[in-house]
């Protein structure tokens, strides 16, 4: 299994957005493994106060506070981290913002701006871990994903388009390095809605709050989750059975679903709540005083999750639609 065993790692692990929501849920769960966790975002104080907690645990951990969408600073932080902590074992790329808003109301500036993080924080991320992992033929880069990357949605089509490039990009690389036989390992989760900061402090058009569509998960079931995935290093998971029902419906059926959305999607994200006029967001700058790993849903949100790897599911669903063929062709030579 490389490097590490399956509850525990001697290996450096590298997350990107790792003071909040998801981010910090798998610094917490790694160093718990025993991993060197190296942690990138923006707030340095957030990094800060995300290392005291460490402080007293003997975990070794190293903070590097920089904007994803800044390549030099990206590639530069990597470094730093390899000075700190030895060899990149693991790197996590799981940095985002997004807006909620209908198309015509977002800005060029806010649009790019989600693309710049959201998608070539990825691209930055993984071109980081692929400098320090080619030379030794060793390691594993971890895409953090989403249903959306499959099956886009209304009012959030900065971030469906990002979640779509990650996809796109990623299985570019892949190819490449199955050319090149590579021993690094590319491996993508896919997720479900998550209970995390991002919709107390995501930038909105919106009239009412944002919150996630349901079903909802905690971020440290999710942690577990993609935990396991680091170690396995399979193609893709998809996470939550409302994730495999969105990509298989969307493969299936997806003008169905596009009404299905255009009908249901806009109240699935909106609170009762009306948004406020003092509404701080963290587009263009951190908001430090969320930078924790729950949001606002813990009384809905799962603390386990179902975890399949893709390539199961699609023979399974393949396997079906072969007997359902089967069934329907005897039954027409019964008539």
């Amino acid at each position: 299994m490389g490097p590490f065993a399956r509850n525990q790692i001697n290996a450096t692990v590298v997350i990107t957005g790792g003071s909040a929501g998801l981010g910090r849920a798998l610094a917490h769960r790694f160093a718990e493994a025993g991993a060197r966790v190296g942690i990138i975002a923006r707030d340095a104080q957030a990094l800060a106060s995300l290392k005291d907690e460490f402080a007293s645990s003997g975990v070794t951990v190293h903070i590097e506070d920089c904007d994803v969408a800044d390549a030099a600073a990206v590639f530069m932080a990597a470094d730093e981290m390899e000075r700190a902590l030895g060899p990149i074992n693991i790197w996590i790329n799981c940095a985002m913002l997004t807006v909620f808003s209908p198309f015509e109301r977002i800005t060029p500036e806010e649009f790019r701006r989600v693309t710049e993080a959201t998608y070539l924080g990825y691209v930055h991320g993984t071109m980081a871990a692929l400098r320090r992992m080619k030379p030794r033929n060793s390691g594993t880069i971890l895409q953090i994903g989403s249903a959306l990357a499959y099956r886009a949605i209304p009012l959030q089509s900065a971030y469906c388009g990002a979640k779509h490039a990650i996809r796109g990009f990623t299985n570019s690389l892949r190819c490449e390095l199955l050319r090149d036989r590579s021993s690094i390992k590319l491996t993508m989760v896919q997720l479900p809605a998550m209970n995390t900061p991002q919709f107390d402090w995501a930038r909105t058009h919106m009239g009412r709050e944002p919150r996630p569509v349901a079903p909802v998960y905690q971020p440290e079931a999710i942690a577990e989750a993609v935990f396991r995935a680091a170690q396995e290093g399979r193609r893709e998971y998809w996470l939550g059975r409302a994730t495999i029902a969105a990509i298989l419906g969307d493969m299936a059926a997806p003008a169905f679903l596009d009404r299905f959305l255009a009908r249901h999607a806009y109240v699935a994200q909106e609170r009762a709540v009306a948004v406020g006029p003092t509404r701080c967001d963290n587009l263009f700058a951190p908001i430090t005083e969320l930078h924790r790993i729950h949001g606002s849903f813990d009384a809905e949100a799962a603390a386990r999750v179902f975890m399949w790897p893709e390539l199961r599911i699609r023979a399974a669903a393949a396997g079906a639609a072969i007997i359902l063929v089967l069934v329907i062709l005897w039954l027409l030579a019964e008539l």
